[in-house]
């Protein structure tokens, strides 16, 4: 039966993005059937296999570890102010995305990440037919997040067409920050939180070659990293206060942005309740219970499951981690696994603005340009998470 929901689920997907594709005729089937097959190679490795399940415990002790360290910083400011026994979320789930902000800028400024990056970004281009800004930019988006990726390739952001624009920008949403997976793996299991990052970052790929087609150049398949130069201008004190100040900016951020949407939500849901008898998430969890079903989450969980779902689309996928890990006892081990797959990227209505803002910021024509194409970016990525979580359905 997850046989045929997993093809089910396929064609729905690739449906929904030849629906919106901008040139049909020029989509390349082969990469996609490659990076597809890969996928599928990759969620079993990760998930079925000893080898996976050793990579996974090996990267989940190396965030445990900065974590760890993270709260001892936190717990010298902090520590007065939780009672005992207490675990505030602001404490020990946001604010260590400053050290790992710190880690991040270290491995930046010895070129060890912009190293990493371009190499892998290379190996991707080689895969998925598509050219060096958009593989690099891929990467770089996973492991310095949705809006700094920019700043890295700013130089050619003004000659780019519309087109590589949105793959740029479809795979900054895609995936996910490094300096937030530690945060993601307080809330889910750190073996769904890994295989979700690989599977994007192949998924933003494979859907954006379906919506946005096109063929570049050797002339144009050129790509000019400026981070590297940027970093030696610094001192490495200077750096380090600047990946500071970063991290933590992101913290208040984000948490902020919890304290916005999680009132907002907590409100519209009381209204529509008083109104109709029922939450404005249980509403969207109807809505979404379709898409759900085709991921491979049985039908009796699917309108849960749509909840958190729409949630995380509508508000962000911190909002929908904290209600999905306060309910994840009434879930199947299959369903909290398609879920957590799922949450784990940017695709939500804020990132819109995040990525407009950013690139608006270093050039606000093509800022512009990413606005207006904002929710045909939203429907890419969405299906980006929807392909990742049928991947994963095919799996458990």
């Amino acid at each position: 039966m997850k046989y045929l929901i997993f093809i089910l689920g396929l064609i729905v997907v690739f449906g929904l993005a030849f629906i919106a594709s901008n040139n049909r005729k020029k989509i390349k089937y082969r990469p996609i059937i490659v990076m597809i097959i890969l996928q599928v190679i990759l969620a079993f490795l990760l998930l079925n296999t000893g080898v996976g399940g050793a990579l996974i415990k090996g990267i989940s002790d190396v965030f445990a570890k900065l974590l760890d360290y993270s709260a001892e910083g936190v717990d010298f400011v902090f520590g007065g102010i939780a009672n005992k026994g207490q675990a505030p979320f602001f404490l020990t789930v946001l604010l260590p995305i400053v050290f790992i902000s710190v880690i991040i800028g270290i491995l930046q400024y010895l070129k060890i990440l912009p190293l990493i990056i371009k190499w892998i970004g290379w190996v991707l281009s080689k895969v998925s037919g598509l050219g060096k800004i958009e593989s690099y930019n891929a990467v770089a988006a996973a492991m310095i997040g949705q809006s700094e990726v920019f700043i890295s390739v700013k130089k050619q952001l003004g000659h780019l067409p519309k087109n590589r624009l949105y793959t740029l920008c479809a795979s900054a949403m895609s995936t996910v920050s490094m300096s937030i997976v530690g945060s993601y793996m307080t809330m889910l299991e750190p073996k769904y939180v890994v295989t979700a990052i690989v599977l994007n970052l192949f998924g933003g790929f494979i859907i954006s070659s379906i919506i946005n087609p096109y063929t570049v150049s050797p002339e144009e398949d050129i790509l000019d990293i400026n981070g590297e130069e940027e970093s030696e201008k610094q001192s490495f004190f200077e750096m380090l206060g600047e990946y500071i100040m970063d991290g933590f900016k992101v913290a208040i951020v984000v948490g902020a942005m919890l304290i916005g949407f999680v009132a907002l939500m907590a409100a519209i849901n009381n209204i529509v309740d008083m109104i109709f008898g029922i939450s404005f998430q249980d509403i969207l969890g109807y809505i979404f219970s379709p898409v759900a079903f085709i991921m491979g989450i049985p039908w009796d969980e699917s309108v849960k499951a749509g909840s958190i779902m729409a949630t995380k689309m509508v508000t962000n996928e911190f909002v929908a981690m904290l209600d999905f890990s306060k309910i994840t006892d009434q879930f199947s081990a299959r369903a909290v696994g398609i879920v957590s797959v799922f949450l784990v990227s940017f695709a939500n209505f804020s990132s819109i603005g995040i990525i407009a803002g950013a690139v608006k910021g270093l050039n606000e024509k093509q800022g512009n340009t990413v606005a207006r194409f904002g929710l045909k970016l939203l429907y890419g990525a969405t299906l980006v998470s929807v392909l990742s979580g049928t991947i994963v359905g095919l799996i458990l």
